[in-house]
Order: C-alpha cells, then sequence, then structure tokens
C-alpha cells in the first residue's frame, strides 16, 4: 500500500502586510478546507514576516533574496545573492513534494516563483494593485493563474496572460461572516467594548493584545464617553508613514470644532510613536497612539473615517468593512501604483485623494479642507461608507482557494 505525503503549498513573498496577509487569508481557507495539506511560506526572513507566519501557525523559510538596486555599482551583488536564492527554492522544490506554489508579489517571491516555474509546479499569482507589481509582470506569462483584484489590471499584462480578476483575498475577520460580533483574538487581555448607533460589526471597541506590538489603545476616556464617540483611525501601515505622523495631527490642531464628538486613533509605527505622542500632546490635541494595531479588522470595524495610504490590500480591507478614508498615496510607490489604486477607489466616491506632492508646503492646510467637512456635516461619512462598499469582493478568497485547489486536485 503507497503512502503518499500530504498536499504541500508554498506561498512565497510578503514583505509588507500588503503583500503577506492576502497570502495568510488564502493559507486559513486552505487549512479549513484541506485540513491535512502542509503550508509553508517562503520570504525575505524579515521579523515581520515571521513574525505574522508564525502566529498564523505555518512554516517559515527564510530565502536569500534582494530587491533591485537603483546604484548601478550594486547590480552584482543583487545578482548573487538572488542567484543563491534561487539554488536554495531549487532545492527545496527538488526535496520536498510541492503541488503549487503561490506568489505574493515583491521581491521576496522572485527567486521561489522563478524556481517553480523551472521546476514545472504550478504558480499562482496574486496582484493586490492596479497597477502590477514589476515581479507580477516578470513572471506573468510564465504563471499558470494571476489573480487580480480590479479589473483595470488587465490591461497593464500581456494579453497572453492568464488573468483572473478575483478581488484581493482577506483574512477572515474581514469577511461578513465574521462581523457579527466582537472577536478577541487568541492570547489577548481584556478589551473594552461599545454599543452604539452603527452596524454592530461598527461599534466594536478594539481590544489590545498583551505583546511588543499593542499597549492598550484605550485609557483616558470612560465606558460611556466611549459608546457616544466616533472613530478617526490614522494608519500609516505596518511600519509607520512619516507624512501621517507629522501633518495629520497638525491639520487635526486647526480643526476643533469640527472633533467634537471623535476619538483619534493613530498607528504611528515602531520608530515613530513617542514623537507622535509628543506633537499630539504639544498640539492639545487628545489621541490614543500606538505602534502598531495587531487586529486591524477590529479596528476598521469600529472606523467611520480612516486617513491612510492607498496599498491595495488596505484599500480592499476598507471596502470590505464599509469604512470611506481620505487616502495620501505613497509618493515614492514603485510606478506610482498607490496613485493609481487611490484613483480608481476615488472614483467611487468613498474615498478622497490628497496627493502630497501637489502641496509640498501646504499640506497641513489641504488635509484640514478635507477632513473639516467630512468630520463635521452629517451624514457625510455615511455616504461615502455606502460608495465604498460597493467596490468590496467577499468572495475572493475563497475563489482564489478554489482555484488552488482544482489546480493541485489530481497531482
Amino acid at each position: 500500500m503507497t503512502t503518499h505525503a500530504p498536499l504541500h503549498i508554498v506561498f512565497t513573498g510578503g514583505g509588507t502586510g500588503g503583500h503577506l496577509f492576502p497570502g495568510i487569508a488564502v493559507a486559513q481557507q486552505l487549512r479549513r478546507d484541506l485540513p491535512d495539506a502542509r503550508i509553508t511560506f517562503a520570504g525575505s526572513g524579515r521579523e515581520f514576516e515571521q513574525y505574522h507566519v508564525q502566529q498564523a501557525g505555518y512554516e517559515y523559510l527564510a530565502m536569500r533574496c534582494r530587491p533591485l538596486p537603483r546604484r548601478p555599482w550594486r547590480i552584482g551583488s543583487f545578482l548573487v545573492e538572488n542567484f543563491r536564492g534561487y539554488r536554495a527554492a531549487r532545492r527545496f522544490l527538488d526535496r520536498h513534494e510541492v503541488a503549487a506554489v503561490v506568489g505574493l508579489g515583491g521581491y521576496a517571491s522572485a527567486v521561489m516563483a522563478r524556481a517553480a516555474i523551472r521546476r514545472g509546479v504550478p504558480l499562482v499569482l496574486l496582484e493586490q494593485n492596479l497597477f502590477p507589481g514589476r515581479t507580477t509582470r516578470w513572471l506573468a506569462k510564465s504563471a499558470t493563474f494571476v489573480c487580480a483584484s480590479m479589473d483595470e489590471t488587465i490591461a497593464h499584462l500581456d494579453p497572453h496572460c492568464p488573468v483572473l480578476v478575483t478581488g484581493n483575498p482577506l483574512r477572515a475577520p474581514f469577511l461578513p461572516s465574521s462581523r457579527s460580533t466582537p472577536r478577541p483574538l487568541a492570547g489577548e487581555g481584556p478589551g473594552v467594548r461599545a454599543a452604539g448607533n452603527k452596524a454592530a460589526a461598527k461599534r466594536a471597541v478594539l481590544h489590545s493584545a498583551h505583546d511588543k506590538h499593542s499597549p492598550h489603545l484605550f485609557h483616558s476616556t470612560t465606558t460611556t464617553e466611549r459608546q457616544s464617540l466616533r472613530q478617526l483611525l490614522v494608519l500609516g501601515g505596518s511600519s509607520g508613514a512619516r507624512t501621517l505622523n507629522e501633518h495629520v495631527p497638525r491639520a487635526l490642531a486647526t480643526l476643533g470644532w469640527a472633533l467634537r464628538g471623535w476619538r483619534i486613533v493613530h498607528q504611528a509605527g515602531q520608530g515613530h510613536v513617542e514623537a507622535t505622542r509628543r506633537l499630539y500632546r504639544n498640539l492639545q490635541l487628545d489621541a490614543t497612539v500606538v505602534p502598531f494595531i495587531p487586529d486591524t479588522a477590529q479596528a476598521i470595524s469600529e472606523t467611520d473615517l480612516a486617513v491612510c495610504r492607498a496599498g491595495g490590500t488596505t484599500l480592499a480591507e476598507l471596502a470590505a468593512l464599509s469604512v470611506p478614508a481620505v487616502l495620501l498615496p505613497y509618493p515614492y510607490a514603485a510606478d506610482d501604483h498607490q496613485l493609481k489604486n487611490a484613483q480608481w477607489f476615488a472614483a467611487s466616491e468613498g474615498c478622497i485623494v490628497v496627493d502630497e506632492r501637489r502641496h509640498p508646503t501646504d499640506l497641513p492646510d489641504r488635509l484640514a479642507d478635507t477632513l473639516g467637512p467630512l468630520l463635521s456635516q452629517d451624514g457625510a461619512c455615511e455616504a461615502m461608507s455606502r460608495a465604498i462598499h460597493t467596490l468590496a469582493r467577499p468572495d475572493a478568497t475563497r475563489d482564489v482557494a478554489t482555484l488552488i485547489e482544482q489546480l493541485v486536485a489530481h497531482r
């Protein structure tokens, strides 16, 4: 009697939450559908990747890889390091019976994805942004499928690429079936819950994990006060965003009249939290400033208005939870992909774009002009909430997982 090894699927890439979290979402769905499957994440070895993959309960493999350098004299070391990573990926695929490789985008996905193509292992690419990244464009024609988040992505890939528009996979807490009641994560301490006049999913208060990433989020207001406040959430991504940390507080400081009835929660990034707290104090603004929010689904679900960058995964999460936003696209994003994302979402009237490059000296004033009416006018955020929700694709996670399951069914 022949004993078959468990189905083995490798997710490769990561680097940022925008690339990593869609992969974790699909892996979680595969684990529910195929409980005996072996799932491995291969990435750059960054602490951020390892932490979240291990928290999700999957194996992690660090690969040697480097991004394409901007300085020509570093090309040599780039080629050497990535070739070593590619050879290690080939050896890994030779030694393990891998049924499929799922590329999550970014430079960290390239060595394993390229090894999969050379080895004849099916390759599925996930593209989170409207304009596909360099790695996706390079590998797309050799992939078995490319799963795009937006219809417009097709126009930016070779017409012979096998593209399916699935939407951006989201983790279970962002999906409708998971939002009926607040859900603390395993290992979290007790949190405070608030009720209010919005849908139940948008009135659960942030829980705070007792780890290095998250102190208690609410400490200076009573439960009754929290129940009556609306939430403005400033999200700078997993590492924070210097522009948001420096300019959003200054913009809010001019809107004292409009901030009545609002609480401010600001994710500043691990290295920027003290400076951001100090700025709010100097401006005499009451704000909860944290380095990182481990349960972003919980945070976003109770938010009435967000101020954030425009990564594809962040925008998909906002749409799923019907949260409107003021978007400040990262001006140095490759191929200006964040501005393209932001403009596409703004066309739904669920977001407003503030391009910081057009306001080099008056960005706080421009932000204040944008935020003031949203914070002070009844119904403004509610109308935007309905608009952004039209862009939600709640079936994306299951659709991508089903595609992978069909792909490996006969291997």
